[in-house]
């Protein structure tokens, strides 16, 4: 078996990645430790780049559309992966997935809809529905035991309020793996409050060692019935940049409002690489995935052995899924503007601002990202320490 190396240093200013290059435009300054954007500092898989480059020696690049062989090796990861079995007509190609949530907002919602979400959340979650002018309405999470955890009674008051869910599955920012139980009971609050759930399990490849990620749709009929799913490679195999996603829609009714919709308005097409990186990314990664989530959990380790040697007033969600972490300075007495300060003028690190996941209640906290060789983690976690010290 290949052994693939992720301590590899790899430069990435100057290939117009938002990661890197947009540093100036969202942070003030240039010549940060970029530990925000949710994309890997690791090399796309050989694999990948190899059916890429396949690809382009026929030097025509026309429109396209996938081949069968790319739907199979989706069934196939879907079904060995998580359990659920799918027919062709039950999925349909999306560009991204934060598009895809954006489609289902517009054509199955109207402006007075309530829109479901659990807070802290992924930005989009709370930036598209009040783009489109739809009621949001957010459930507070719980820290319980170290890991976020959903407050139901709190949930099912809200749910009566809405008529959708926007579902974080693993969760982001925090990594929580939800659990069939944890998700099979969101299931039936959301049924009998007649609540159908978007949900997004982008991160559910990258479950760690030691957990499982179910997938909302399989926990019950009732979810099956009222659940529209979103995955892709891109998170996984660190090539985002392709626009690579697909929706899973069991649900007869819903699939051909939604699917219509995409359709009808044509805003659902890919691109010859999108196709090619996504089959050969099904097809071909297995062993890149299982070692690199090794790494990924050796990184989380590593940052939950420093803090709790450098800096234990700083609290942490470590993840259980993703490369992404949350982290809770308040313990130092510091304002969350001192706070922001410290970080990007003094460190010259750039975190992801607790407050753009749910607002003021998460002054004081940031999301990092662990996808990155863990040289490059240590050296951010030493210029914290010392800006905080």
């Amino acid at each position: 078996m290949k052994r693939y190396n992720f301590d590899e240093l790899i430069p990435r200013k100057g290939t117009n990645c938002i990661k890197h290059d947009a540093l100036n435009q969202f942070f003030g300054r240039d010549d940060l430790m970029p530990m925000w954007v949710a994309d890997m500092d690791f090399r796309t898989p050989d694999f990948i780049m190899e059916a890429l480059r396949n690809r382009c020696t026929h030097e025509v690049l026309g429109y396209a559309y996938p081949p069968e062989s790319y739907w199979t090796c989706i069934q196939n990861w879907l079904r060995n992966h998580y359990n659920i079995e799918s027919s062709r007509q039950e999925l349909h190609f999306i560009p991204g997935i934060v598009s895809g949530i954006s489609f289902v907002l517009q054509a199955l919602t109207q402006p007075t809809d309530g829109i479901l979400v659990t807070t802290p959340v992924y930005p989009p979650f709370l930036n598209l529905p009040q783009s489109g002018h739809r009621q949001l309405v957010c459930s507070p999470l719980k820290i319980v035991d170290g890991r976020f955890a959903i407050d139901f009674e709190d949930l099912e008051w809200r749910a009566h309020q809405c008529q959708w869910m926007i579902l974080s599955n693993p969760h982001n920012p925090g990594g929580t793996v939800w659990g069939e139980e944890v998700l099979y009971k969101l299931a039936d609050i959301c049924y009998r409050n007649n609540v159908n759930v978007i949900a997004d399990e982008i991160h559910a490849d990258l479950t760690l060692p030691g957990h499982k990620h179910v997938s909302f749709s399989t926990v019950s009929q009732h979810a099956r019935d009222i659940s529209i799913t979103f995955m892709a490679p891109s998170k996984t195999f660190n090539m985002a940049g392709l626009g690579s996603s697909v929706c899973y829609c069991p649900n007869e009714t819903l699939r051909k409002r939604f699917f219509g919709y995409l359709d009808g308005y044509e805003v659902a097409g890919g691109n010859i690489f999108a196709y090619v990186g996504a089959e050969a990314a099904f097809t071909h990664g297995e062993d890149w995935l299982h070692q690199m989530l090794q790494y990924l959990q050796s990184n989380v380790a590593f940052l939950n052995d420093y803090l709790s040697r450098h800096l234990p007033s700083v609290k942490s969600v470590l993840p259980e899924a993703s490369y992404l972490a949350w982290l809770d300075f308040n313990g130092l007495g510091l304002s969350h503007e001192q706070l922001v300060d410290r970080l990007v003028n003094h460190a010259k690190v750039a975190l992801n601002d607790g407050t753009t996941f749910g607002g003021s209640q998460y002054r004081g906290c940031f999301r990092i990202n662990l996808g990155c060789p863990q040289s490059v983690l240590h050296e951010c976690l030493d210029r914290i320490s010392q800006a905080l010290a």
